[in-house]
């Protein structure tokens, strides 16, 4: 789950690329249920299928392939990176076999490339924007390319390679700042929520398809200031795709995915009220080392917020590190953000700054003593993220 990248960082585009004024943007946010109207939206029943639903869906309005991970280099310097690599699909008008030019757009693209340098606490962050027409983004539909899916913004991608197309190769940024990974996945798709919606607020539609692969083998290569660095490590992907997801009265969530040691996976949000309280449709899933998953309401996982953060560029004060428990599973972890300030303002893009980071995990399940890494995501603290996902 994500919305939506730099902190010291430049553009992700060329200057001869298409630019969205923000007047634009935010029209398009705040009008977002009104075009809303012309897509499908996230009902109970779908019957999820791969590798099919890993392409686009192009009926819903709001689509995102998001992938995160720990990375160790393998060089003798032992250094220690995470990173986050998202694309966006925002639908202005409905895709029909009538719009077959290549000047037409439909969809607007963004991109957000991020990378935690742990050893050197570090944390810079890339973002790129553009219109999709004459093939410089896109992402490939099911029903039109059932070879690979394809998800691109100029030379950044995200495309499904080998044997059934299980594995994800990612592409972004250049030789100065960039990943090359690929991803092979070590456990099956996990559908969140219950009947294959994940609901985000009351009223029908006020959800999303959303599904998570937990646990991914990741090797590949980093590249900073034109230093190529080999690594390998464990990466999260999730999809996630609707058309209204947040009420008027919802300003943001706190989002965790936790891999632990003993490859058990955690998934997390809670949604925030403007009044403060955590709305009752806040959930989770449990993933267990098997594979096979369990839904979690929101009133079996408590988080206690232990100290906080303030940001010197937003001045929003976000949650810095947290208590975690899981009575039902006997688990009690504590989080700990590896840099403190891995905060996103993303003003040449999506236009909302959040903070969204790499976390290191210890704690207890079931009595023993287990360790992990996550990833955090804090939105609607620098302002309410009322406008809509």
């Amino acid at each position: 789950m994500i919305f939506l990248p730099s902190r010291s960082g430049r553009l992700g585009m060329k200057k001869k690329s298409f630019i969205i004024s923000g007047l634009l943007f935010i029209l398009l946010l705040t009008h977002a249920k009104i075009y809303a109207e012309d897509f499908k939206r996230a009902l109970p029943k779908r019957v999820f299928s791969f590798p099919q639903d890993h392409f686009s869906h192009p009926e819903f309005k709001t689509e995102w392939w998001y992938y995160s991970g720990h990375l160790q280099s393998l060089s003798q310097d032992g250094r220690s990176f995470s990173y986050q690599l998202t694309f966006f699909r925002t639908g202005l008008t409905r895709e029909t076999t009538l719009q077959k030019s290549k000047w037409s757009i439909q969809n607007l693209y963004f991109a957000h490339l991020a990378i935690t340098d742990k050893s050197k606490k570090k944390f810079k962050y890339l973002e790129k924007i553009s219109r999709g027409s004459l093939g410089e983004a896109g992402a490939t539909s099911y029903k039109t390319s059932e070879k690979t899916f394809r998800i691109w913004i100029e030379d950044w991608s995200i495309e499904g390679k080998g044997p059934g197309i299980q594995n994800h190769f990612l592409k972004g940024g250049d030789r100065n700042f960039g990943i090359k990974l690929m991803l092979t996945p070590e456990k099956k798709p996990v559908i969140h929520g219950k009947n294959g919606v994940s609901q985000k607020a009351e009223g029908e539609g006020y959800a999303s398809h959303y599904y998570s692969i937990p646990r991914l083998k990741t090797e590949g290569r980093i590249f900073l200031q034109n230093k190529e660095i080999p690594v390998q490590g464990l990466s999260w992907m999730d999809h996630e795709f609707g058309s209204s997801q947040l009420q008027e009265y919802q300003v943001g969530w706190d989002w965790f995915s936790l891999q632990l040691d003993d490859r058990t996976e955690l998934m997390f949000y809670q949604i925030r009220h403007k009044d403060g309280k955590v709305d009752p449709y806040s959930s989770g899933t449990i993933v267990y080392a098997d594979g096979t998953h369990q839904h979690l309401s929101g009133k079996e996982f408590q988080i206690e917020v232990l100290d906080q953060w303030k940001s010197s560029k937003s001045s929003a004060i976000y949650p810095s590190r947290w208590r975690v428990k899981v009575p039902v599973h006997q688990i009690e972890l504590s989080l700990s953000p590896t840099v403190k300030d891995q905060e996103l303002i993303t003003k040449e893009s999506t236009r909302v700054t959040y903070w969204e980071g790499s976390v290191k995990i210890e704690g207890k399940y079931q009595k023993k003593s287990i360790k992990g890494m996550g990833y955090v995501e804090l939105t609607g603290y620098a302002e309410p993220l009322s406008k809509g996902i």
